[in-house]
């Protein structure tokens, strides 16, 4: 590899010199290469420790570097080949150095400019490390390195210091200590959990733990960041098994201002992607918000009249600002809200202002800036390509830039006019699109209630002061008083709105006018398998409600899910997503219960609501986590009655809106929007405190489960104002002595009491730990179903299968990504599994097997279709020749039914065998066999031609091609392979039927056909298809150059053919080919051979 220049000022003594020319010198470290003795051995083993063996070469003044000797030597003979003659010009030592140096940056320039961009930012030290982990793994060059760092690797009990090298798909170790050598491969895909601890035997150590093993990585320079990138990239594999895509690197990522020194490209777009995510979570902003920068900095607060310590944060679309303290206050501003931006004058008070003003007539001012002409530019400049700007600003950006990309996915393309269904399914004028159905369904509230409706107007007026003191909207201060107001219940009237405002989808609502009437116009009326559950589930949503014993508040909640199954068909619909809906029904219209759905199911509840509902059950393994830290005694019981993980599912997935009331679940979701599933987690385990010393004194898990559930009937909101809505379940469950009720108020309170230092960080953390064993698990059991299924049908052993089966995983990622690299990579499995390699003629039969597996045409195949290419359970021939003698029975399709093979493919198949047989050790018996065969089937099908042209007149028999065209593709035709070859040529051509005489009434024409079309006359070179047949080919029985030209007019043979049978039949003729198709072949060696090159090859395209 060409390196920028180094000057070596002082020779090493751990380097020994191999070649030397006047002006260049080439050196190899010692302890690299042969020999070395007991000081190359030291010198390898510091060359590890320290991490300077990537470079065993240097010359001069160390441009050039290589970690193989084929690498170096290229180099030197390139240096003396082109430089030496030129550097005898040169009179002094300067211009040869500054000559020298230009060259090899020259060389460098051209070689970033030909290669890959995400290559040229990594430093030169980082890309030397890249070349040492593909040599010592065996990685290809498509596998990239992220980062690598020093560390130690207890084997045993002995730690084995060495560099941990962290890769997207792999994490590799290698070690060198005095002659000893250990090295360690392990895919972020087989990982099961990461740990980091700190024990008396493996100090502030690193745990690594796979489906059969554990390993300990500890003595880390830096262990915080190693274990964050190392969650990091278990988590990015973690997503590709669950949603079957390829890592993708982030190519519009900025360049660093300053030369970051071993830091990878790779590694910056994961730091950014971790920083966006923290960004996005803290201020409930859409999945493509990118965080830009942030800074600390003061915001003045009028409601406290007292500036705020906090950071204020600057993406593509938003200006946010968080305080230091939690909770003390949170701001978010919409670039579409802002109208002006300026600094103002500063001062020893206020120093570095900068004045924000909105459209509702708000103004923020923020001091403290340590760089605030720049953050005004950046700001300036997104603005400028903000749509929807204020008319009096002139920001529009006629060329947006490509790093902002849209809020959405592309938005469905809206109907023409011609396309413009008679009868809209929604519109502007639809009640429910002005109104949530609490509203249209409102009932007149009974005079008991007329205190509870006192205290309602009281929130409300309660509210209206907040807004008037901290901002109503988008823009308003989030604080510790908002919190409070929240706790005590959202009003009726102000439901809808403010869960739009702290779920975040009142920015893409307001973004994305129109695109909700859009997809529904699209959505409604096709059929697909989500509508025919949403239409399942219609009835089934709160039934109990009267808004939903109606046909509008039913075709609203149809509307909302069809709409959304259609914007998602990843998720398309899942059951409890119709309770959710109904719920956000009630107080929303239908496109804001469209957008908080959106909000609930991408980014606040993730994963919860697929076909596997994999959010959920992580989210339930930690709750079983916090059980145990918080409810130690109870946990321990609860595992024995196996209850958490039956009860808690339908808790998260419905935020408790299934088990519990509806007047009293829904102050829950008022907390959820404003808190997120920490709520959730806080509720659950104050439920599970409350009723801990019944649950401790259960037996069964039924017993468990009613006590539970008895207590969740009765928990009552006292003081809604709306008619009480019967509750199915308690209707079932309630008993003659039902319990007593408990205020819903007092269970949020007192779980924030007891369980309020949750953190959503800390929650984040176990999420992923948890995230690792579900998908492993739900993997394990996906593979043990479908082995289970196709092992009857199989040669395979079980273990074989289970093998084969990760194999094909890891390309199901890939099938969706490119079909062509799909049917390739089965190709390149194909050869490394199959035990039929066929040389050059290999991609053919592969392709051919690929379009036979191929039952249903859709250019895919599935892992059963997969298995049965490789190896179907064999049936024994007798069966076919049995089948074939029951010509009474009802015909049913059959192999007899297979088209019958004409000539061409005739030679094709022949060509494909020859290959096949090639390097086989029963080469010549083969090659015997295959030529029998042949020459066999030739007379079977010359023969068939005449019973099928039935006794015609015919003056010539058109016989099959030149055996010339089953030349090999291999450009050796001496040896056994050349006798094979003529045997094969011989049997053809052996296999001609004499040509019957022209009759006298025969033309001069005809007799002209006659002499140029010889008894086993040609095809075309073209017309097979076939590069091993060229235009200079002498072909067998054309006895002068004419027959060349003659042969490229001619056709296949249409009346000549055979069937299956007759192929069949004759191989089984011939002892050699039966034992050479029966053979039986060891899969499990190759599949170990190929697995991580396979894994390889399916992520970066």
């Amino acid at each position: 590899m060409w390196i920028t220049p180094e000057e070596v000022l002082l020779a090493n003594a751990l380097w020994v010199s191999e070649r030397a020319n006047p002006y260049f010198i080439l050196q190899r470290r010692k302890g690299h290469g042969r020999g070395g003795g007991i000081t190359g051995l030291l010198v390898g083993t510091l060359d590890v420790v320290l991490d300077s063996s990537a470079r065993v070469s240097q010359i001069f003044w160390n441009f050039p570097c290589g970690s193989s000797r084929k690498e170096i030597t290229e180099h030197w003979e390139w240096l003396e080949t082109n430089l030496l003659q030129t550097l005898s010009i040169f009179d002094n030592d300067d211009d040869i150095t500054t000559f020298v140096k230009g060259k090899i940056q020259g060389i460098i320039a051209e070689e970033n400019k030909s290669g890959k961009p995400q290559e040229d930012e990594d430093p030169g030290k980082f890309r030397e490390a890249e070349l040492k982990m593909r040599k010592l793994f065996g990685m290809p060059e498509e596998e990239k390195l992220v980062n690598y760092y020093p560390c130690s690797y207890w084997k045993g009990r002995v730690p084995r210091q060495g560099w941990i090298y962290l890769s997207v798909n792999h994490l590799c170790f290698y070690s060198f200590l005095l002659g000893k050598e250990v090295s360690l491969v392990v895919q972020w895909t087989d990982v099961t959990q990461l740990d980091k601890n700190a024990t008396l035997v493996f100090p502030e150590s690193i745990r690594v733990s796979t489906r059969g093993t554990e390993h300990f990585f500890s003595m880390f320079l830096n262990i915080n960041e190693t274990f964050k990138l190392m969650e990091q990239l278990a988590n990015i594999a973690m997503r590709q098994l669950l949603d079957n895509e390829s890592f993708s690197a982030d190519r519009s990522l900025p360049k660093p201002c300053k030369t970051l020194k071993n830091v990878s490209a790779l590694k910056r777009d994961l730091d950014a992607r971790a920083k966006n995510e923290r960004y996005r979570a803290l201020f409930r902003l859409t999945q493509d918000e990118r965080l830009d920068g942030h800074t600390d900095c003061t915001l003045w607060t009028p409601f406290a009249k007292m500036h705020v310590v906090g950071q204020m944060f600057v993406s593509n679309n938003y200006i946010c600002f968080a305080s230091r303290e939690e909770d003390l206050c949170q701001l978010i501003i919409p670039l579409r809200e802002v109208t002006i931006v300026e600094k103002a004058d500063s001062s020893s008070v206020l120093p570095s202002p900068l004045s924000i003003s909105t459209k509702n007539k708000m103004t923020f001012l923020f001091a403290n800036l340590k760089d605030r002409d720049f953050l005004v530019q950046r700001i300036s400049d997104f603005l400028q390509r903000t749509p929807d700007r204020p008319c009096g600003l002139n920001t529009q950006s006629e060329n947006p830039s490509p790093s902002t990309p849209p809020s959405l996915p592309p938005s469905p393309p809206v109907l023409g006019l011609g396309e413009m269904p008679q009868n809209q399914h929604y519109s502007p004028s639809l009640p429910t699109a002005k109104k949530g159905l609490l509203q249209i369904y409102q009932q007149d509230v009974p005079e008991e209630l007329g205190p509870k409706v006192t205290r309602e107007k009281m929130k409300e007026e309660s509210w209206n002061i907040h807004f008037f003191e901290f901002g109503r909207g988008v823009c308003m201060y989030r604080t510790s008083k908002t919190r409070e107001l929240v706790l005590n219940g959202i009003p009726e009237s102000l439901r809808g709105e403010l869960w739009l405002l702290f779920s975040g989808a009142q920015n893409e609502m307001a973004t994305h006018t129109g695109y909700y009437a859009s997809l529904v116009e699209q959505a409604m009326g096709k059929c697909t398998l989500a509508t025919e559950e949403i239409e399942r589930d219609l009835h089934r949503s709160m039934p109990e409600h009267h808004a939903f014993q109606n046909e509008m508040g039913i075709a609203a909640l149809r509307r909302v899910l069809t709409a959304y199954a259609y914007r998602n068909p990843t998720i398309g619909y899942c059951q409890a997503m119709n309770i959710v809906t109904s719920v956000l029904l009630l107080y929303c219209t239908e496109e804001e219960a469209f957008w908080l759905l959106v909000a609930l199911c991408e980014r606040m509840l993730p994963d919860y609501y697929n076909t596997r509902v994999v959010g959920a059950l992580v989210d339930q393994g930690v709750f079983e986590e916090l059980t145990r830290e918080c409810l130690p005694l109870l946990y321990e019981h609860m595992q024995d009655l196996g209850v958490i993980s039956t009860i808690s599912l339908s808790w998260f997935l419905t935020l408790f809106l299934s088990v519990m009331p509806f007047d009293s679940a829904v102050l829950l979701v008022d907390c959820f929007f404003y808190e997120g599933i920490k709520v959730i987690f806080q509720v659950a385990l104050a439920v599970l405190h409350a009723n801990m010393d019944q649950l401790l004194s259960c037996s069964d898990e039924g017993e468990a489960m009613t006590i539970l559930g008895r207590y969740l009937d009765n928990v009552v909101n006292k003081q809604t104002v709306s008619s009480p809505i019967p509750h199915l379940h308690a209707l079932l469950t309630s008993g003659n002595n039902p319990p007593p009720e408990i205020d819903v108020f007092e269970l949020i309170k007192a779980s924030y009491e007891k369980f309020g230092s949750l953190r959503a960080d800390v929650i984040e953390q176990m999420r992923f730990k948890q995230r690792l064993k579900v998908i492993q698990s739900l993997e394990d059991t996906a593979k043990r179903s479908v082995v289970r299924a196709i092992m009857t049908e199989s040669a395979f052993s079980i273990e074989e299968l289970e093998e084969l089966y990760v194999l094909f995983k890891v390309s199901r990622s890939i099938i969706f990504v490119c079909l062509f690299y799909f049917i390739y990579f089965f190709t390149q499995l194909f050869s490394a599994l199959a035990p039929w390699s066929c040389g050059l003629h290999t991609n053919t039969l592969s392709s051919r097997l690929f379009r036979l597996l191929d039952q249903n045409k859709d250019s895919l195949i599935n892992f059963k279709e997969f298995v049965t290419g490789l190896k179907e359970k064999p049936k024994d021939y007798k069966y076919y020749l049995r089948m074939w003698a029951k010509e009474k029975e009802p015909k049913k399709e059959s192999i007899k039914d297979l088209p019958r093979m004409n000539q061409e493919q005739f030679i094709e198949m022949c060509k494909t065998l020859y290959n096949m047989f090639s390097e086989d050790p029963m080469e010549q018996e083969l090659y015997h066999g295959i030529a029998t065969v042949a020459s066999l089937l030739l007379r079977i099908g010359e023969v068939g031609k005449k019973f099928t042209n039935n006794g015609s007149k015919k003056t010539e028999v058109q016989l099959p091609p030149a055996v010339d065209a089953l030349q090999p593709e291999r450009e050796d035709s001496s040896g056994e392979g050349g006798s094979g070859q003529s045997l094969v040529s011989k049997a053809l051509a052996e296999a001609q039927l004499e040509t019957p005489p022209a009759t006298a009434a025969g033309s001069d024409e005809e007799a002209k056909d006659d002499t140029s079309v010889s008894s086993y006359s040609v095809v075309s070179a073209g017309s097979l298809q076939c590069e091993d047949i060229a235009d200079d080919t002498v072909l067998i029985g054309c006895a002068s150059g004419d027959a060349v030209d003659r042969r490229r007019g001619s056709v296949p043979d249409a009346d000549w053919s055979i069937t299956f049978e007759q192929v069949l039949a004759s191989f089984l003729t011939e002892t050699s080919l039966v034992d050479y198709f029966e053979k039986k072949h060891d899969i499990q060696s190759k599949i170990t051979a190929c697995k991580i090159c396979v894994c390889m090859s399916g992520y970066y395209l």
